[in-house]
């Protein structure tokens, strides 16, 4: 029996009940010496209070996801993927003391079994009677490393930045998701390693969470990624790994897209996740949008120009764009929004 599942906290509701029923019936028919009867009543009373304490201990384990298996619990789990602890999907729950009416939540994913932040926007056409019945494309934003969800809105202007486009009629409604791309703050350029699976955190776990609390579109034609820096790196990086989740994605600055020798050290592990080499005879068929600027050092253009060599001959759609000036900051990559994110209403599904 599970030990996070409906079945097992039912049965010890239904054991704590039973013996608070049988203290209650037998508490004066204990016969004996007085010794004897306190005995056997301090006992009925600590059999009632360990199955009252079990009941609470493991509704806040099954609330917070403390311990996802009796393996876990006993510390006998010999799995090689780490174990984060979070409440899991359906009872991930969202506060709204955000700025800008974003939702904040904290979850652990079934598949990675990694947890993190997620902040999630909604555009005001969700909440209006003409889209009541219709569902919304998503769009994730990606944040650099360092940094975290919060700081696509402390330094990256969202989501008031995008809502000004929405309000220009320049781009259409998204849902806009936030999640750490760096659990636990481990770095593996969103990619997958024995012990540290974010590439399926990303790919699975927060689109399972997204769908089951709002009403989004089904199918890569709804679902695109963009993000700056590291995050740059994973929007194109993820497209083209999950080409059957993400149909489209926007790179902004992204780090050198052959991968980060510091990151993934085992060569042949970078090379497997890097896009330059990813793309090479891909059958993915998504869209692709990488821009940076001429004086960005740590995101340069010959590294998006090796990338557009190597993807010739395949149906990846790409578009680019270089700046003649700015550094690797929050005020190039804004200048870079009105092109990604028009072309990212362009590639994917508005709501219907």
């Amino acid at each position: 029996m599970s030990l996070t599942g409906t079945a097992f906290f039912a049965v010890l509701v239904a054991v704590t009940a039973l013996a608070v029923v049988v203290t209650i019936a037998l508490w004066a028919r204990v016969r004996g010496p007085r010794v004897v009867r306190w005995a056997v009543q301090a006992v009925m009373i600590g059999v009632c209070q360990l199955t009252a304490i079990s009941v609470v201990a493991v509704w806040i384990n099954n609330s917070y996801g403390l311990y996802a298996s009796w393996d876990d619990l006993m510390g006998t789990d010999n799995t090689t993927a780490m174990t984060m602890p979070g409440p899991p999907v359906d009872r991930a729950k969202f506060s709204q003391g955000t700025q800008g009416g974003v939702l904040d939540t904290y979850f652990r994913g079934k598949r990675s079994l990694l947890s993190g932040q997620v902040l999630v926007w909604t555009p005001p056409q969700y909440h209006e009677a003409a889209y009541r019945t219709k569902k919304f494309p998503v769009l994730m934003l990606l944040h650099g490393v360092p940094g975290s969800p919060q700081s696509w809105l402390e330094h990256g202007g969202m989501p008031g930045d995008f809502a000004d486009l929405l309000a220009k009629r320049a781009v259409h409604p998204f849902i806009l998701v936030m999640p750490v791309v760096n659990p636990g703050s481990v770095d593996t350029d969103c990619s997958d390693l024995p012990d540290h699976k974010v590439a399926t955190w990303l790919s699975a776990d927060v689109p399972d969470l997204i769908r089951t609390k709002f009403r989004t579109l089904s199918g890569p034609g709804g679902w695109g990624v963009a993000g700056y820096s590291t995050g740059g790196f994973c929007a194109v990086k993820l497209p083209l790994q999950f080409p059957k989740v993400f149909g489209a994605g926007a790179a902004l600055d992204p780090d050198p897209l052959t991968g980060d020798t510091s990151v993934l050290t085992d060569p042949a592990v970078r090379r497997r996740n890097a896009p330059t080499h990813m793309v090479k005879g891909t059958k993915a068929r998504v869209s692709l949008f990488l821009a940076t600027s001429r004086q960005d050092r740590l995101s340069p253009a010959s590294s998006i120009e090796q990338f557009v060599a190597a993807a010739a001959g395949t149906q990846v759609e790409i578009r680019t764009q270089l700046l003649s000036s700015g550094g690797h900051n929050y005020n190039t990559w804004k200048a870079e929004y009105p092109e990604a994110f028009t072309l990212l209403s362009q590639w994917l599904k508005a709501p219907r």
